[in-house]
């Protein structure tokens, strides 16, 4: 067996893969209470920036973690067109679990469809990503804690929503994203946990790119899409505060036709 080590290089990426969970987690919860003080076009544009946020906040803990990751014996390189897959079904299940607790009548049904399919999908895209490793050797799962991820992933992605539809303070956003970073890298390294490595020494090359060569630099690309889309965030005023303001321009434009 090759012995696995999931903090080759130290703390730093355990520290930062549960940052940018814990980032994507805040915008989403953030974008969801917008889209649900909005309506129409506003709303739905609200709720795809929630789900891309939460997306690609997942993925990119995930495998800001896998930079980490190392198995003694074999060099491991990553397939690129299955893990841009494991990218778009995060997007997409988030997508789905996200739009259906903003536009359904019934909020309990909506939250326990949502959380399933969203958590199933995290959970989803997880192992896709591990699908996309390439080893010299062969990857086994214990299938507890297989089981265990995935309801880990259910779990966390029904709290998230719950949050975004009840939580509405910022303190309370905080600890809410906080909260759901430590659940969302709970499940990763219980995932990670379940894998098991019978290496096969072979001094063949193998197909694929090292995390360097792409992981890397997309995970840096997906963090800067998060630092934006949060500066814009904070930047664009809410439901409340437009209100305010056209409250405010009313006298003033009452008193200049008079």
């Amino acid at each position: 067996m090759g012995h696995l080590d999931h903090a080759a290089l130290g703390w730093l990426t355990p520290a930062l893969s549960y940052v940018m969970a814990c980032i994507g987690a805040a915008l989403g919860l953030r974008c969801t209470m917008r889209a649900l003080g909005a309506t129409g076009r506003s709303r739905r544009n609200w709720l795809i920036t929630a789900a891309s946020a939460i997306g690609t906040g997942i993925w990119t803990m995930h495998f800001v973690a896998m930079l980490g990751f190392s198995v003694s014996g074999t060099d491991i390189r990553y397939d690129v067109p299955l893990t841009i897959v494991s990218l778009l079904v995060a997007m997409i299940v988030v997508c789905a679990g996200v739009f259906a607790v903003g536009y359904s009548r019934d909020r309990a049904r909506a939250l326990f469809l949502g959380g399933l399919t969203t958590g199933l999908g995290v959970a989803s895209m997880h192992y896709l990503g591990m699908a996309a490793v390439r080893l010299h050797g062969q990857v086994r799962y214990d299938p507890v804690l297989v089981g265990l991820s995935v309801l880990i992933a259910v779990v966390a992605a029904t709290a998230a929503l719950w949050a975004a539809l009840n939580i509405k303070s910022p303190v309370a956003v905080t600890i809410a994203s906080l909260i759901m970073g430590a659940a969302v890298s709970s499940m990763h390294y219980t995932g990670m946990f379940a894998v098991s490595v019978r290496v096969t020494p072979s001094g063949a090359a193998l197909a694929g790119a090292t995390a360097m060569q792409f992981i890397f630099p997309l995970a840096v690309g997906l963090g800067s899409y998060l630092f934006l889309t949060s500066a814009f965030v904070a930047l664009s005023p809410s439901t409340g505060e437009r209100e305010a303001s056209a409250s405010a321009q009313r006298p003033i434009e009452n008193a200049a036709a008079h």
